[in-house]
Formats: structure tokens, sequence, C-alpha cells
């Protein structure tokens, strides 16, 4: 009897019989399939806390497909899949054996298996974490599928650099689909069809630290993070909401999903791309996506004079029957077109984009759009083209045509679609072979003459090719002539990266010959302007270049151009014509962020106030961080900060200080000094950097508190008399002039920041929301760089992910001494007079440093005319 009890219990340890599951552990010689489990589900082992399942599981409905799955038991999630591309019938067999696992149909046709192990198999575990490994004899681990993912990746996963992501087909079919997720040393990039369509680095929740290399992607309670060094440095992060329980996942429309589990719920953390228009198949191939504003699902069409294939097919063919699209040469379905056929284009028209051309080079610039055709007929592999009309990019389509998007903001593209049109003969009946022979000698009898002129051409035109040395040599010295376009012209487009290329007259026609003037200043003025298309534009006219070449002002303006994020205002196109030095940026219909704020308009609420500073913080955390090249700007302050629809901030001018000549960039300096965002180490001798932008983003953020210029006259000041206390020599209770920074800091030290609050609020903030900017901001305004903090920590501070840093005193009673020095320039101001002002205390010493300035803070010069708002 005891014999038999322990033959069983033996039993029921190494294979399920009908009906049971194990927990954490089986063993080889283990069996399973679908048939074998009474709750079919085909759930045949559960980790140590049930938290996740093993199963041999059908997603679908049909019930016809099965595959070895790993299971998120709460949500039903399938986190891990092994015979994606070939899977079993209900009555498919997995089996563990000391060589690892194998499944087969029940005939014992095989399907799938592990490799090749080191050693023999043990045992077979499912952990609590949702990983699935096959161990040997001493517990080490001979294969685990945490190693080898499908779509998702689940805390306490690593996705390291090589291992990619793959979509299934669809929510029943685990088959590998089109996209793909995977890492470079420096991002997270979507791909379809080997072609970028989405990277993390651009989303506007991420933040970048681009001096380390990405070594692996991992989501955990916080958030999603790609690390380097180890794990030790976090170069991309995109904070979420705590969860305990949170996948990543590539969905199979295309979109990168980040999700939580909560109760019985899944809650979408992160979805990228947001527009699902962005995904490059989401309408099939040619078909139209619009982007529906009431709810997440985009609405495909196609294109006029196309149609669907049919009733079941998602893609777009010419309605007319005799066009045909063609087959790229590098498909498997390739076969070239008979010389019956010949290469045409079907126009799909302006308001329309192409995924890949916000992520590759156009294949040829400077060309005229039959040339851009012509490049596409020639190349078999070649689809369609999209074709920027001002500055002649030719972009290709190339191997398989996605989806087109539309644009509420066309960007000057026009798309075509190559086809093949059916021929003609010119003999009547094609069958006639007989007709086609006897008309040979009459047809070489024409042709031969012809052929003995062009002979004779191509002799001219060698001899011609001869000379031409000495004729190139002739128009160099016309070009050169002062009246004359640079002979850069010629090449400008040979650098990639360049934005739309604009004539001269087509932006003097979109300003109405630059009638409606919205700003200047240093760089120079700024016009209203309208594209054809009738997008708004702002157009600004550079002055006073210090770079003179034209491909050094292009190199320049590529780099710019290349650089997108949702809180930078778009460098939209340029003009390089002889001396003529345009930039064309997108319109921000709100204006200036110091029009909004200290303007007479209603009133900013402090939610506005929230979204504009952390708008604000994201572009700048952008530029130091998230750029191929660090961009400082060297010039925050309200005026370069624009507003578009819902107070969305978007970061200006970001970098022209490099097209100033070495004059212009001095005066600005010292102007921007004279409004008060300028950093203590812009007067002395140290290093410029980003936490420059550091210090003015402090500034910047005080007056947002406020509602007011950090230095105004008393009339604008509120509140000032009841609450300043101490030396009536400083700025918080001077008499004309009050330098804010310093009230701030004095009501941080006393706990009264309702203080500081913009009186036009009336109360409808905390004293805590009042607290974390100031403090933040005091933060920022530290004398020394080293102690301010970086873009992307003010960024985490202002969002509440990061703890708030306390502000050191020590490196802040410079602001005490600018108080007094404000102080007493108001009362000469007062008195009709002028001071020499001095600005700035040297670090631990006496010694100081003059600069003469005329009223203070209230310079022979505004900011607006220093670079205007757009």
């Amino acid at each position: 009897m005891e014999s038999i009890l322990f033959f069983l219990i033996v039993s029921l340890s190494i294979s399920p019989v009908f009906g049971f599951t194990l927990t954490e552990f089986v063993y080889p010689n283990f069996t399973a399939s679908n048939l074998q489990f009474i709750d079919s589900t085909g759930s045949f082992l559960f980790s140590r806390n049930g938290t996740f399942k093993a199963a041999i599981f059908n997603p679908g409905s049909e019930q016809v497909k099965f595959y070895l799955c790993v299971i998120h038991v709460e949500s039903n999630t399938i986190i891990w899949s092994a015979n994606g591309d070939s899977p079993v019938s209900n009555s498919g067999v997995m089996m563990l054996t000391k060589n690892g696992i194998n499944i087969t149909e029940k005939d014992g046709s095989f399907k799938w298996s592990t490799p090749p192990l080191k050693s023999a198999v043990y045992a077979m575990q499912l952990t609590e974490a949702g990983n699935l490994l096959l161990l040997d004899q001493f517990n080490g681990t001979l294969w685990e599928s945490f190693n080898h993912p499908t779509d998702t990746i689940v805390i306490g996963q690593k996705l390291p650099v090589g291992v990619m992501l793959s979509s299934a087909m669809s929510g029943d079919d685990l088959s590998k689909g089109h996209y793909r997720l995977s890492l470079t040393d420096s991002d997270a990039i979507l791909q379809w069809q080997g072609l970028t369509y989405w990277k993390l680095s651009m989303e506007t929740k991420s933040y970048t630290n681009s001096n380390y290399e990405v070594e692996y992607m991992a989501v955990n309670q916080t958030g999603l993070y790609l690390f380097g060094q180890n794990g030790s440095v976090v170069v991309i992060m995109v904070n979420l909401l705590k969860s305990t329980f949170r996948i990543a996942k590539l969905d199979d429309s295309g979109q990168f999903i980040v999700s939580s589990f909560d109760g019985a719920d899944i809650k979408r953390d992160f979805v990228a791309p947001v527009d699902g228009c962005r995904v490059p198949y989401v309408c099939g191939g040619l078909g139209v996506c619009t982007s529906d504003v009431l709810s997440d699902n985009p609405i495909c069409s196609c294109p006029a004079n196309f149609n669907l294939r049919s009733h079941n097919s998602t893609s777009c063919v010419p309605t007319d029957s005799s066009y045909s699209l063609p087959v790229s040469c590098n498909s498997t379905n390739y076969s070239s077109p008979s010389n019956s056929f010949s290469a045409s284009y079907i126009r799909l028209g302006f308001g329309v984009d192409y995924f890949t051309t916000d992520f590759t080079m156009p294949f040829r610039y400077g060309v005229n759009l039959s040339m851009c055709q012509n490049l596409c007929s020639v190349d078999c592999s070649c689809l369609g083209i999209f074709y920027a009309n001002s500055s002649g990019s030719c972009y290709k389509l190339e191997d398989e045509l996605g989806s087109i998007m539309v644009r509420t903001s066309n960007n000057n593209l026009l798309g075509f679609v190559k086809i093949l049109v059916g021929a003609s003969t010119t003999f009547g009946d094609n069958n006639n072979f007989d007709q086609e022979t006897v008309s040979f000698p009459l047809v070489a009898t024409v042709l031969l003459p012809f052929t003995g002129v062009f002979l004779l051409m191509a002799l001219g035109f060698i001899l011609w090719r001869r000379s031409r040395p000495e004729q190139l040599g002739k128009i160099k010295s016309k070009i050169s002539q002062p009246n004359s376009p640079s002979s850069e012209d010629l090449d400008a487009f040979s650098i990639p990266g360049l934005p739309v290329r604009f004539e001269y007259k087509e932006l003097e026609a979109a300003t109405d010959n630059f009638k409606i003037q919205i700003g200047t200043g240093g760089f120079g003025a700024v016009y209203k302007g309208v594209l054809p298309d009738k997008t708004l534009v702002a157009v600004k006219k550079i002055i006073n270049l210090g770079i003179q070449g034209q491909r050094d002002f292009c190199t320049e303006i590529a780099v710019i151009g290349s650089i997108h994020h949702i809180n930078l205002v778009k460098l939209k196109g340029f003009c390089a014509q002889e001396r003529q030095r345009l930039l064309v940026y997108e319109y921000m219909n709100r204006g200036s962020l110091d029009r909004t704020l200290f303007g007479n308009g209603p009133v900013l609420e402090w939610q506005e106030r929230v979204e504009i500073a952390l708008g604000s913080a994201r572009g700048l955390a952008y530029l130091h961080n998230g750029c191929e090249q660090k961009i400082v700007h060297c010039d925050v302050k309200p005026e370069n900060i624009l507003l578009h629809d819902n107070f969305q901030a978007k970061i200006s001018d970001f970098g022209l200080s490099k097209l100033l000549n070495h004059e212009q960039s001095s005066l600005f300096t010292t102007m921007r000094g004279t409004r008060g965002y300028l950093a203590p180490e812009w007067l002395t001798s140290s290093a410029i950097s980003e936490k420059t932008d550091v210090y003015s983003f402090g500034m910047v953020l005080l007056e947002i508190v406020s509602g007011r210029k950090n230095c105004s006259k008393r009339t604008q000041s509120h509140s000032l008399d009841d609450t300043a206390t101490g030396d009536h020599s400083s700025s918080s209770s001077a008499q004309g002039l009050v330098y804010f920074p310093l009230f701030a800091l004095e009501m941080h030290e006393q706990g009264r920041y309702l203080e500081l609050a913009d009186p036009k609020l009336e109360g409808r903030v905390s004293g805590g929301d009042i607290e974390k900017f100031v403090r933040v901001a005091l933060c920022c305004v530290h004398e020394e760089p080293a102690l301010r903090p970086t873009m992307v920590s003010v960024v985490g501070m202002l969002e509440g992910e990061i703890p708030l840093t306390e502000p050191r005193m020590e490196s802040l009673n410079f602001l005490r001494f600018y108080g007094r020095r404000f102080a007493e320039a108001s009362t000469m101001e007062e008195a009709g007079g002028q001071i020499d002002v001095m600005l700035y205390p040297q670090a631990n010493t006496s010694h100081t440093t003059s600069r003469s300035i005329s009223n203070a803070c209230f310079s022979y010069i505004s900011s607006q005319q220093i670079s205007g708002p757009r």
C-alpha cells in the first residue's frame, strides 16, 4: 500500500493528470496539451503565489491556434509566447525533456524547441516575476524566457541593445507582425519595414541624459527607463504614476503601450506614437489616415482615383483597371514588368504626408519635380515620391507602401504614387507577327538617317565638354561679382538635414511684402505670413550676420531644423538667396509669455502657469540633453517663450546666437543683462554652460509666480508695504523700484509664500503650490553654477517625481547685493540722475565689477526690440 501511495505522489510531481495543475516547478518527461485540462485554458503551471501561469493557450475565439504562453493571471495578459510562428492545434503537445522544451503536433510533427543547452535540464520553474526558467541540477539557469522576449517586457525584465520586441499579427494570431521596437546606443525606436517612425527621445514626457550610452530598457513601479553604466545611470526616463504591476508592449496596432494593472482594469500609462495616423500601416497600403479628435480611432479612406482592393482588404488600388501598382524589386513577389507597361504617377495632392519624411533624409536636394519622378521611374525599388516644392527635396517611398497621413498644417509636400500604365501598340492586332516582321525594312529606312544625326550630335557634345572648364571659369567669375548670387548656391543642398528652402519671392508674397511686423530685435524683424496652403508662419529677417558664407549658414540651419520637440518652436524653412537670410517658423497664435503674463488681458490661472512652466522646462531639458549636439539657449526670458493653443509653451530662438556677428552678439548680451535674466558667470571669466539657462529659467519662474517683472516700479508691486521687514534699503522695501528675487528669498526664509502670488489670482492658489515654484526657482538661481540643478531635475521637481531640493542660502546672498544696488538705482532715477550700478560681486572677495547703466532695469531698449515675440 505504501509503495502504491509513493508511486502516485511521484506521478503527480512528474505529469499532471486530467484537470490538475502544478506550482512553480515541473520536471523532465512532463507533457501538457490544451485537452488535458478541465478549465479549457490549458494552464499547467503556476508561479509560487499564483501571479503568473504557463498554459497551452488560444487567445482567440475560434480556438484553432494554440501557443505555449506565460500569462499574468489577474489581468489575463499574455506576456510571452514560445511558438508564435508555429501554432499547434488543441491536441498539440509540449514536452519537457532533459534536452529542453519541445512542442509538436499530436502526430509528432515538429513545431518549436529551445536551442541546444550546455547541460541536462533538471527542472522548469515559473517565477513570481513571470520568467520561465530551465535549471540544471545545481539550480543554475540554462535558458530563460526573459532573454527571448516576444512583444512584451514586465517589471524585473531587461530588453538589452541588440534584442528587439516584435508585434503580433493580431490579438488572435501571435506570429510576428509588421512592427519592431529596438534599442540603439542612444534611443528606443519603432520601425516598420526597417524604417523608423518613432523615437522615445522625441516624447514630451521623456528626459534625456546624452552623456552615456544606452545598455538596456526596463519598466518598474515608477516608469519606463533606458539605463546605462550597468544600470547605474538613467539615459532616458519617462516618469509614470506608481504601480505594482506594469508591462510595456509593442501592440499589434504598431503603438508602444506601457500599461499598469489596478484591480479589474488595465490602464494605459503611456502610448506612442499618440497619433495613430503616425503608425505606418494603420490604414493599409496607400490608405489615407485622418485623426479623429473625438476618439482615439483614426479614420481611413482611399485617395482620389483609388478604391479598396476588396471588401476584406485595407489596401487601396487605382480605380482605373488599366493602371496597376508596381511591386518593389526587393520583394519576393517581384517580377519584371513587360515592355508594354510604362511608369506614370497619380498625384495625391497637398495636405498629406508620409511617416518617412520626418526620419529620413531626402534622396536628392534641389531638383525639380520632373527630375524627382525620373529618379523614381528608373529605380525598381521606388513605389512613389514626396516632393517639397520650395526646397526641391525629393523623398522616395521604397519597397512597400504604407499609409498616408492627412496634415492639418501642411509642410509643403506633394505626394505622388508610381503606377504602371498599359501601353497601346502601333501595329493594330498584337497577334499579327508577320505584319511586324514585314514592316522592319521600312522602319529601318526611316530611322537610319536619324541615327546618323544623333551620332553627330554626340560628337559635338564631347567636344563641348572638353572646352567646359574654360566656360566654367567665366561663369564663376560672374558669380563672384557683388550683385550676383553666391557660388555656394550651387551646392547648398548637399548639406543633409536642411528644412524646406523658400525663394525670397515666395516669402515676400507670403508676408504681403513684409507688411505686418509682429516683432523686432537683435536678430532682425519678424513678420506674419501665410503660405499658399493657408498655413500661418512667422518670418524672421536675420541681420548683422557673423556667418557670411551661405554654406556655413545652411550648416547651422540644418542643425536647428533637425531639432523637433513639442515644446520647441519648429523651424519650418529658410531662405538663403544672395544676401537675404530669412527663417520661417510655425506661427504661435497667443504670442509671447510676457504679453500674456504682464499685459492687461485675461489673468493666467495657476494651472495654466504650471503647464507653461513645465513646457518651457521640458523644452530646455531637450536642448541640453536630447539633441545630438547640446544647445545652450543663452537668452531664456518670457519674450522667448511663445504660447500656442491651450497655452502650450514653446521655446523660441534656440541656436541662433551663432548667427550673430561679434559686435551684435556683445550688444545682445549686454541688453539681456539689463533685463535681469543674466547669470553671474556672464560678467566673470567663468565658462558659459547649460547651467546659465537654468539661472535664467529660475528668474522666469519667479515672474510666473508673481505675474510681474522681477525688476519693476513701485506701482507694480503688491502688498510689499505690509509684508517687507528688516533693512529698508533692501529691494523688497525700497521706494520706486522692487527687486522681486530678493523679496522671494526673504519670504522663503519666513515661510510666507502666499505673499508672493500674483494678486490677480485672488487666492486661487495654495501656499504649497507657490512654495514648490519658489524653492525650485531659488535653486536655479544659485550663484555657483555647479549648485544649480539640471533642467531634467527641474522638470522632475515641478512634476513632483523628484523631491524638492532645499535652496542653499550661502549661494543666494548675492541677491541681497543686487537688491541694494537696484534700490540705489531707483533713488537716482527718481532724482533724474544716473549711477554706475555694481551688478555683481565676485565670489568670496571684496572686489566688484562695475557697469554703467541708465535707469537700471528700465533700460533704453526693451526686450521686444531684442528678439521680439512672434
